[in-house]
């Protein structure tokens, strides 16, 4: 597993993403991001295991960054949006009086808030390990879709890192045609990642966001 921090406006930074398809040259020109593989079972364990291994050397991030594509009925097709929450729609214990969305005996929230240091439109995603298409967008409680930003959100809990999510709109409008749909804008949300990854210095180095600061100092358990 290749495993590579970038420093950026002061802060340790690791940028993940899920398959190398959405990983363009624009941001092959930016940085070197940990892939995880499609899914959230994927994405927690490769997370996990990277937030481990720089735990062992003493290189623990300041902050990930999870990025890449998503399904939005809502969001215009081929924008750039800051996560500001992401929740586990695959989660439901209702039946035994647990909240949905809710691990039983877990602690967290439904909708697990992120960092949004940039000045840029936030929106609520939905993880799951379903490609949503079609009318089932109305069933989900949130502005947009992916697979694996939720899994990477609970790594990062885990090792006290917090995480900062960006997601392009790849498809929603209308039904998903098999891949070909899904990889049909990757080329230009790669392009306007990268530029969105380039204001990430200042914003780090001039913000500073507190929760950065206060979760970076914690131990992790």
């Amino acid at each position: 597993m290749t495993i590579a921090c970038e420093m950026i406006g002061g802060q340790r930074v690791l940028f993940v993403m899920a398959v190398d398809a959405e990983y363009g040259p624009h941001l092959r020109a930016r940085f070197t991001p940990l892939l995880t593989g499609v899914g959230p079972i994927e994405a927690a364990l490769a997370t996990g295991m990277a937030l481990q291994e720089l735990q062992r050397q003493q290189a623990r991030p300041d902050l990930v960054v999870s990025l890449g594509s998503a399904g939005s009925r809502i969001c215009p097709l081929g924008e750039i949006f800051q996560i500001a929450s992401v929740s586990w729609r695959d989660m439901d214990a209702s039946r035994l009086g647990f909240t949905k969305g809710v691990t039983p005996l877990s602690e967290h929230p439904v909708d697990v808030p992120l960092v949004t240091p940039l000045a840029l439109p936030s929106v609520r995603l939905s993880t799951g390990a379903n490609v949503v298409g079609g009318e089932e967008y109305a069933a989900i409680d949130a502005d947009m879709v992916d697979m694996e930003t939720f899994a990477v959100a609970r790594a990062c809990e885990r090792f006290h890192v917090p995480l900062m999510g960006l997601r392009g709109v790849s498809d929603g409008p209308g039904e998903l045609e098999h891949i070909h749909g899904w990889m049909e804008l990757l080329g230009l949300i790669d392009e306007r990642l990268a530029q969105v990854v380039d204001l990430l210095p200042d914003a780090l180095s001039r913000q500073q966001p507190p929760v950065l600061a206060a979760l970076r100092d914690q131990d992790s358990i």
